[in-house]
């Protein structure tokens, strides 16, 4: 009788602590990957900088466009000097005044420019600088989408880890009493109680395990889209076959990652500097003019202090460089070949990522194919084992050994499918693609 009550109360100690443990219902607060793409993008701090480069742009740009307003400028000099002007001719009855050795002058200039080519192209090389600036950011965040990978498909697959956990501590119940029952009718030994409550509190200790690694992966997702996320927020894993067949059917022409828009601003800035360069070599034309109040003003030979003021148009051209503007023609050429050629490196590069994915899907698929003949077969020989113990044929051991191999080949199902999930969302992501 003693013997009896020890695993009774065991029984009902372990058996109630294992219910307690199943996966909540599916709710509305889904987490879909797409999603979170988005959000962790969004959330990224390094997102202001497109604010902040635009607002730097804008401040750029004014000042470009002030070129076309008057600039005014206010001077002022006094000096001594050793000899001045003066007339070394006596002529009767004239007296030719001797300027004071020391001048000063005070004096405004003012310039409007009429003519200047180069606004329109420096403002069109500032606008291209932006966009290659905002791309460049974009291409930065971008990589936020693999992390959120990884912590999405780590708490999918202990999702249904521990789902199949539940169903595996309730069959183990469910044994448990069984053996209970033929134990009261002396069919079964004290150690086969022990030996399935022993496995049903290892199974306990998996599903504690699974479910801090859960918590901790949507703690992950939580900083990555600035989201509150209960532990339990269920897990949608998306069917990406189709997405990835029609991203493999226009590999060639795919052009999707940030950093395309990237290379594109770039051979757009260097094309528009070269028109820059060439608004250099064409004439500008201002007006200019100038008042001021100075010994002497604009007669050398004043002794006194006088107002003056002038004004006129000047012309600036150079119509002969040397050749310098062709040579710096010549090297933005060659930067756009540079890039050209880092587009078409960074290509092979995307080629080259995506093939351990592609091995990963290929491989999966046949995986997954054998899964499922493999748990039926597992589990046709646990019910016979299961068969065996009620006749006493088996231990409970032996049993439990049986089941522990049917939920194995469970599990091993669940991180298939998982991971083939992910294979094909990480593809996805490697070539820029929106993942549903």
């Amino acid at each position: 009788m003693k013997t009896f009550v020890i695993p009774t109360a065991f029984v009902a100690a372990v058996a109630g602590s294992a219910g307690a443990q199943q996966p909540t219902a599916p709710r509305a607060d889904s987490l879909r990957l797409g999603a979170l793409h988005a959000e962790a993008v969004r959330l990224d701090p390094r997102q202001r900088q497109i604010a902040l480069q635009a607002s730097a742009s804008d401040l750029r740009m004014r000042n470009i466009a002030m070129a076309r307003r008057p600039s005014i400028a206010a001077s002022g000099q006094a000096q001594y000097q050793s000899a001045v002007a003066h007339v070394p001719i006596a002529v009767p009855n004239v007296v030719v005044p001797t300027p004071w050795r020391d001048t000063y002058d005070a004096h405004v200039n003012g310039q409007q420019s009429f003519l200047d080519l180069t606004v329109a192209p420096k403002l069109a090389v500032e606008r291209a600088q932006l966009a290659e600036s905002q791309a460049q950011v974009r291409a930065t965040v971008f990589s936020r989408r693999q992390e959120v990978n990884d912590a999405f498909f780590t708490a999918a697959l202990l999702q249904q880890r521990i789902a199949e956990l539940g169903v595996a501590m309730t069959n183990l119940e469910t044994r448990l009493r069984e053996t209970v029952v033929r134990f009261r009718d002396g069919a079964a030994l004290p150690g086969d109680t022990a030996s399935i409550a022993a496995t049903l509190l290892q199974r306990r200790q998996d599903l504690y395990q699974g479910q801090a690694d859960r918590a901790a992966a949507i703690a992950r997702l939580a900083e990555l889209t600035g989201r509150v996320l209960p532990d339990s927020a269920p897990v949608v894993v998306p069917d990406l076959a189709e997405p990835v067949a029609r991203a493999l059917a226009g590999l060639d022409q795919l052009r999707a990652r940030p950093e395309y828009e990237q290379f594109s601003a770039t051979r757009e800035r260097l094309a528009l500097q070269g028109q820059v360069q060439a608004a250099q070599d064409k004439p500008r034309v201002s007006m200019f003019g100038r008042v001021g109040y100075g010994r002497p003003g604009l007669n050398p030979l004043s002794t006194t202090f006088d107002p003056y003021w002038l004004a006129g148009v000047q012309v600036q051209w150079s119509p002969s460089t040397w050749g310098t503007t062709n040579r710096d023609r010549e090297v933005l050429e060659i930067q756009r070949e540079i890039v050209t050629t880092n587009e078409a490196a960074f290509t092979q590069s995307l080629h080259r990522s995506i093939q351990q994915s592609l091995a990963s899907i290929a491989r999966l698929d046949s995986i997954l194919a054998l899964d499922d003949r493999i748990i039926e077969l597992r589990e046709r020989i646990d019910t016979e084992t299961r068969a065996k113990l009620r006749e006493g044929v088996v231990t409970a051991a032996e049993s439990v050994d049986r089941g522990s191999d049917v939920l194995s080949a469970r599990l091993a199902r669940i991180q298939h499918r998982v991971q083939l999930a992910q294979a094909r969302a990480n593809l996805l992501t490697t070539l820029g693609v929106e993942v549903p």
